[in-house]
């Protein structure tokens, strides 16, 4: 990735002294003497870009989260236990991870667009193609495919952001948030309706969210061709300082705060309907009260980055959404048929320590190579350790025949959350921790 001279601070922040200090691309800023049109081009493509990024955010959860309702119908067709069942739930945070730490490369090579345009293409076949799987394996390889793409596209979209929207950075993650929080809750939302709509079988249901990939596609390759993007091996190509951020305390704790968020995230989206249905409640009231608990994550996804960018720390944020996730989690565990809309609410509420780990990697860097470096490593080791997860959940449940304990499990599991983030979100910077031996012998 290019390097870019240093330029002012991320962040409208009321406190200066918290304010990191970033890189802004050499292209952002307008040459006072270009002609009144180049300005409004300059104007139209920025706009073009921040659609693009919306578009290409929306597509990330419909891969996950179409599924969940429809989880007892795929099941029933291909053959799954309920093992099998958590081992599909664990499949993104796998992707994620492997794919995830590929990724930097690729965009060294070939930039960071030209690596989420293909990222979109990934996303679009795999949806389309898993849609006619014979069988478990295949249908678990495809589903690998579409989230290969959402994998890449995790680690690199905060990247594009934080090198094309330097002065920008708390809205854009706003925006990056808000449309991941309303495709996610709109895949969860429409996937019963849409499959009895299309016949009543899941492989339209599941197959029709591919036509949001290709738009994505579409957008991406366009914004492509405008801004002819180079990697950093390509000639011309500035290579920016890798650090040592295995050093860094403040990026193993975001690592462990984003692995444990991500293990309650995708144990909700895979198994949130299968537990209201054990409860009487009927499947498209499921998959209406899964989407609750991602439609509450698109106004607090916009608001919280903003507000938390402002601050000099985030614990305050870290310690209310854990609240919430206990009190969530643990209405589930003893009356799921109560008031089911209110427990949805809470762990929607909790949920949302996913836009807030990504504001605070965006604000723990001051330069553009940084943020690549932390959002790599705290994806990559956080989805590594959300793996197991899933899997041990399905299993407690296949053991129990009961979500007592597999929820107490995630409830119990808030409390390291909670004390990594409140580790992660002080007002620190990796480059100040991730020292090289020869900066630090010089000191």
């Amino acid at each position: 990735m290019a390097h870019m001279p240093p330029a002012a601070d991320t962040t409208a922040s009321a406190r200066a002294g918290a304010r990191p200090q970033t890189e802004r691309p050499a292209s952002s800023a307008p040459v006072s003497s270009a002609p009144a049109s180049s300005s409004a081009a300059a104007k139209y493509g920025v706009w073009l870009f921040a659609v693009a990024i919306a578009a290409a955010t929306f597509n990330l959860r419909p891969v996950v989260t179409s599924l969940g309702p429809l989880l007892d119908q795929v099941r029933a067709d291909l053959g799954m236990n309920p093992t099998l069942a958590g081992l599909l739930a664990a499949v993104p945070s796998l992707c994620f991870a492997l794919f995830g730490f590929l990724a930097p490369a690729a965009a060294r090579r070939i930039g960071p667009i030209a690596v989420i345009t293909a990222g979109m293409a990934a996303i679009t076949a795999g949806v389309v193609a898993r849609s006619f799987a014979g069988g478990t394996a295949v249908f678990l390889l495809l589903t690998a495919l579409a989230l290969a793409g959402v994998a890449v596209s995790n680690v690199l979209l905060p990247v594009v952001i934080k090198r094309y929207f330097p002065d920008r950075v708390g809205p854009m993650i706003g925006l990056y948030s808000m449309a991941l929080s309303a495709g996610t809750a709109l895949a969860a939302l429409v996937s019963v309706p849409l499959t009895n709509a299309l016949g009543g079988d899941w492989r339209y249901g599941l197959g029709a969210w591919a036509a949001l990939g290709a738009l994505a596609l579409v957008l991406w390759l366009v914004v492509l061709v405008v801004r002819r993007e180079r990697g950093e091996r390509a000639p011309g190509g500035a290579a920016h300082t890798r650090l040592p951020i295995t050093r860094s305390r403040t990026a193993w704790a975001l690592a462990c705060f984003f692995g444990l968020q991500a293990t309650g995230a995708y144990v909700v989206m895979g198994f949130l309907p299968k537990i209201f249905q054990d409860a009487g409640i009927d499947k498209g009231t499921s998959g209406a009260l899964l989407a609750v608990t991602m439609v509450i994550g698109v106004p607090v996804s916009f608001v919280l980055p903003n507000l938390a960018a402002r601050r000099g720390d985030q614990r305050l944020f870290v310690v209310v959404l854990a609240s919430c996730g206990v009190a969530g989690y643990a209405g589930l565990a003893l009356a799921p048929a109560g008031v089911p809309w209110l427990w949805c609410v809470l762990v929607g509420l909790s949920n949302c320590a996913f836009p807030l780990v990504l504001t605070m990697i965006g604000l723990r860097a001051r330069t553009a190579g940084g943020v690549a470096q932390l959002s790599v490593f705290a994806q990559g080791v956080g989805y590594l350790i959300s793996i197991p997860g899933p899997i041990l959940i399905g299993r407690i449940y296949q053991v129990t025949g009961e979500w007592y304990w597999p929820l107490g499990f995630l409830a119990l599991l808030l409390v390291p959350q909670m004390l990594f983030g409140l580790r992660a979100a002080r007002a620190r910077h990796i480059e100040d921790e991730a020292v090289l031996p020869v900066a630090r012998a010089n000191a």
